[in-house]
């Protein structure tokens, strides 16, 4: 008999079992993933806005103590060949767009390993028809986490989907298979690091637009690592936390986010599994929830 997979499942940490059974696959001997949440006091102004310097020092200590080396620079060129052609692929949703201090932040780091400024490029909605990213040898993979209408959440799996011709082919089953972008030749490969602005994300929503100012805040976080799955799986506990500490009760994402255990467990893509998952915290304490 065919086992359903319920929120209680997902919600109690056992969705493992429960989807691993559903699927018929047999879950392997577990590999490890590491990632780097950092958090800092000022790294938002009194108007909530990002301080460029201090969004910098917070990116530069976190890619350094997940590639374990002591210079910003050195660690980059771990990532990236000065010949490289590197796209950042961000994020422009009006509501809650990838923090432009964080985009150079990237770029300055790149430039700084080597690469010409002419072989970098910005861009999100716009990936598939722009000739750059076309011919691109790494991508860094950035954006803001949020609860999202068709996945659950908005993370750096989804991050990818505009890089196929007709996003909406993927929302089946709570956009369940995300993953397979993973595996599109434009991309295949090619992503070096998976950043979450953690800043001020948004933890609650209805709807299709699905914001509302009153459920995002602010955070002062920025979440690194070289795995997909393993940095979704972080910015999801994460979200259930604060929804937790909000509501004073469990309450259930309009959608359930399976996509990032299926990307673990299905497909292969990464570490969902946070008993598997190094989480290195670093930074401002306070409020950390996780």
């Amino acid at each position: 008999m065919k086992r359903i997979i319920t929120r209680r499942d997902f919600f109690r940490g056992t969705a493992y079992m429960a989807l691993g059974s559903a699927l018929g696959t047999r879950i392997e001997q577990p590999k490890r993933a590491k990632v780097v949440l950092i958090r800092h006091e000022k790294a938002l102004n009194n108007k909530s806005r990002p301080d460029a310097q201090v969004i910098q020092r917070m990116f530069d200590e976190a890619v350094m103590t997940l590639l374990e080396v002591n210079d910003p620079v050195k660690a980059f060129r771990q990532l990236v060949k000065p010949d490289d052609i590197v796209g950042i692929k961000s994020n422009v949703w009006g509501y809650l767009p990838t923090p432009p201090e964080l985009e150079q932040s990237i770029k300055r780091r790149l430039m700084d390993a080597g690469v010409q400024k002419r072989n970098i490029n910005i861009d999100d909605r716009g990936v598939l028809g722009n000739p750059f990213f076309k011919k691109t040898t790494v991508l860094i993979n950035v954006r803001p986490l949020r609860t999202h209408y068709w996945s659950g959440i908005g993370g750096c799996i989804k991050n990818l989907i505009m890089f196929y011709p007709n996003p909406p082919d993927y929302h089946h089953d709570s956009c369940a298979d995300l993953a397979l972008l993973w595996k599109m030749p434009i991309v295949k490969g090619k992503t070096r690091l998976n950043i979450l602005s953690v800043l001020n994300p948004l933890f609650h929503g209805r709807g299709p637009h699905h914001f509302d100012r009153r459920y995002v805040w602010n955070y002062k976080g920025i979440i690194v690592g070289t795995d997909p799955v393993a940095v979704d799986a972080v910015g999801l506990k994460l979200i259930q936390a604060k929804r937790l500490e909000h509501f004073g009760k469990e309450r259930r994402l309009q959608t359930l986010p399976h996509h990032v255990m299926m990307a673990d467990i299905k497909h292969g893509l990464g570490i969902s599994d946070l008993n598997k998952i190094e989480l290195i915290k670093l930074g401002w304490k306070e409020g950390l929830l996780i």
